[in-house]
């Protein structure tokens, strides 16, 4: 648990955003749970706070950008339900039910000290959709959204709960898993299609778990020993693939 010290210290980062920005924006990497970001804040210009969950199409940056370019939009229209980003996308705002919300949100409940905060989903279009992102307008529940089911469950696998893994963008939009590689103990590549041909741009890393949750028929991945990986088709079981002299030693 953090200090007193740390506790106020935050605390007064927050105030000086809010007081600079209008809003302070609190980004959440925490695996095996998909990254997550919310605003404290913003409520104070516009009624609500604003949380983006999952959507890992987007980098930084971006989560940055979209949340900042929504407020201003809903300060020029409270009542607006679609957020429109140049170059970045058409966004829905959804109504966040309170069980996600004291869920996820919990530096904005500590900052307000309230039981009750209300909050709107970004959503980003069909074009931007990752398998990551919630209905956050409906009560959580891990049967409807297996990627959050970390929120409460424990985490029963072979590995570290906080293991990343390099994939593309072809997976975190839904397409079935065909190359599983394990570099090093914590240095997993799982791709859709062939791993070398994946543009950079493309590239994501993210939580193991995620991948798990919604795809269970990769758990050998987690088993599998260091130097070897495991290939399949698109309906095919996982078969042994010897990768060690498949790698690039320039990229070791």
């Amino acid at each position: 648990m953090a200090s007193d010290t740390q506790r106020q210290l935050a605390l007064d980062r927050i105030r000086e955003n809010i007081a600079r920005d209008g809003h302070h924006v609190y980004l959440i990497l925490g695996a095996p749970t998909p990254r997550f970001t919310y605003t404290i804040g913003a409520s104070e210009s516009i009624g609500v706070e604003l949380i983006l969950a999952g959507a890992l199409f987007y980098m930084k940056d971006d989560v940055v950008k979209i949340i900042g370019d929504t407020i201003a939009q809903l300060k020029a229209q409270r009542d607006r339900s679609v957020a429109e980003i140049s170059g970045l996308g058409s966004f829905t705002l959804r109504k966040v039910d309170s069980s996600w919300a004291t869920e996820l949100m919990l530096g904005a409940f500590d900052y307000y000290h309230k039981r009750d905060i209300s909050a709107l989903q970004i959503v980003p279009d069909k074009t931007h959709w990752t398998v990551d992102i919630p209905d956050m307008s409906a009560p959580w529940s891990p049967i409807r959204e297996p990627v959050w089911q970390w929120l409460h469950d424990s985490w029963f696998y072979p590995v570290p709960k906080d293991a990343m893994v390099v994939t593309n963008l072809a997976v975190l939009r839904g397409s079935r898993i065909t190359e599983a590689m394990r570099w090093e103990d914590d240095d997993w590549e799982l791709f859709a299609g062939a791993g070398p041909d994946v543009p950079k741009d493309e590239l994501r890393v993210v939580p193991l778990g995620t991948l798990v949750a919604i795809d269970e028929s990769l758990v050998p991945v987690m088993t599998l020993p260091t130097g070897n990986g495991l290939w399949r088709d698109s309906v095919s079981e996982w078969h042994a693939w010897i990768t060690a002299e498949r790698r690039d030693p320039s990229t070791a």
